[in-house]
């Protein structure tokens, strides 16, 4: 059995050869870039466990197209799609009065909603509290918090998507 290899002399050795390999596998410079330093970072965390040293190139090799294969597979599961090719399926959003709330406006909807659904609201989006947090203060179960919190978002919307905004001066 080999001699464990060092860190840098296993880079010197072999950046040129696994780049070339990640090149010719990716057509894309920078991808090529980061499957080989990605394949060096799982060197670093993993490299240990091997026991014949002598076959560190094979590992680096079988390594870097293990991680290739990988993000293939994640692409094809989840393809990236430019904002503009994605534009037909994006929801419409909001009715014109949305587009003209304001502060004031928010909090008039939110006084009006019911005490049970108001806390709750108020906690989690005015005073940044988590649901476990809201849960303690309120002192009602987890799955109650986060019904409310659903329910109350309802209600809010509903209230300010009918309301007309006041007439401006």
């Amino acid at each position: 059995m080999a001699d464990r290899p060092d860190f840098d002399g296993l880079v010197t050795a072999y950046y040129g050869m696994l780049y070339q390999f990640a090149y010719s596998l990716t057509r894309d410079e920078a991808e090529a870039c980061d499957l080989t330093q990605q394949t060096f970072c799982i060197w670093a965390g993993k490299g240990h466990q091997l026991r014949d040293y002598s076959k560190v190139k094979t590992w680096l090799f079988t390594t870097l197209h293990r991680e290739f294969l990988g993000a293939r597979r994640r692409q094809n599961r989840f393809p990236q799609t430019g904002l503009e090719q994605a534009a037909d399926d994006l929801p419409v959003v909001a009715p014109p009065s949305v587009n003209r709330l304001d502060t004031a406006l928010v909090l008039e909807a939110l006084a009006r909603l019911d005490e049970t659904y108001q806390a709750p609201v108020a906690l989690f989006y005015l005073q940044d509290y988590s649901y476990n947090e809201i849960a303690e203060i309120l002192e009602i179960p987890l799955g109650t918090v986060k019904s409310r919190l659903a329910r109350g978002l309802a209600r809010l919307h509903e209230l300010l998507t009918t309301v007309e905004p006041p007439p401006q001066t």
